[in-house]
């Protein structure tokens, strides 16, 4: 049987001033499974994430990425596990530093000791992924923030992981880029965790929500379902925007995404 992209069990975290941020956490995310992480500010969303990838640790509970351990973990496999959990952080130029957009997308696997045709290939993949072939010779800082904020998926991609975690990827964008990143994120053949407050965004690209609150998972399911449910919402200081109607936008998804929108509305 193929494992779990990602397996939490059990997962407890509390920091240096004793304020507890996990309290038991289950999370089980099949490949190429889309979910969107939900949950106010405070909710323990970040402290998670950053588990993922071994940057947080010391907690009761276990985390394995495609049936590798994490967490507790040998310390000296985090390489590997980095390589496996690629974080997409909310502002590109955290991301980007290097003089062009190829040598940036070509940073990480260069890291890993990659060199020559392999390398090659694979920024041509990533940027060909994020539809940003045409700039690799650009300065990263020459580009719109929603070209960058491709540029950044395409960091990650070039690492080829088993799960692609999004930390707000609808932040900051205007209309049209964030139509053009909900289609590349939709197409890629990648586990995906998007964390978000946009709920409209997380019923488009992601079949199934979990909501934490409080450090716990508070809910777990069809995301069409949670969004239905105006006192679980309000329970948990979640809002659609004014006037926003799920079944409605769900049905209208299907219609013009087939397949991809059909997997949202069951």
């Amino acid at each position: 049987m193929t494992a779990p992209s990602l397996n939490v069990t059990g997962l407890h975290f509390a920091y240096p001033d004793g304020s507890a941020a996990l309290n038991g956490v289950d999370l089980r995310l099949e490949p190429g499974e889309r979910a969107a992480l939900l949950g106010p500010n405070g909710a323990g969303k970040t402290t998670l994430v950053l588990h993922l990838n071994g940057i947080l640790h010391g907690g009761a509970g276990t985390v394995e990425v495609g049936g590798v351990r994490v967490y507790p973990a040998d310390r000296a496999g985090l390489a590997e596990i980095r390589r496996r959990v690629g974080i997409v952080f909310q502002d590109p130029d955290d991301q980007l530093f290097m003089p062009t957009v190829a040598e940036d997308v070509a940073f990480g696997p260069a890291n890993l000791g990659i060199r020559g045709d392999e390398l090659r290939a694979r920024v041509d993949e990533a940027l060909a992924a994020v539809d940003m072939t045409a700039h690799r010779d650009q300065v990263p800082h020459h580009l719109s923030f929603g070209q960058r904020r491709r540029v950044a998926v395409a960091t990650v991609l070039a690492m080829r992981p088993d799960i692609l975690v999004l930390d707000e990827p609808s932040s900051n964008l205007d209309p049209a880029s964030r139509r053009e990143l909900a289609q590349i994120l939709r197409s890629l053949p990648v586990t995906v965790l998007m964390v978000t407050h946009d709920l409209p965004y997380a019923l488009e690209l992601c079949p199934r929500s979990v909501i934490l609150d409080t450090g716990r998972v508070v809910a777990d399911g069809r995301t069409i379902d949670l969004l239905a449910d105006a006192d679980l919402l309000a329970a948990h200081r979640l809002e659609l925007p004014f006037g926003f109607d799920p079944a409605f936008a769900a049905q209208r998804l299907a219609r013009v995404t087939g397949p991809a929108g059909e997997a949202v509305v069951g």
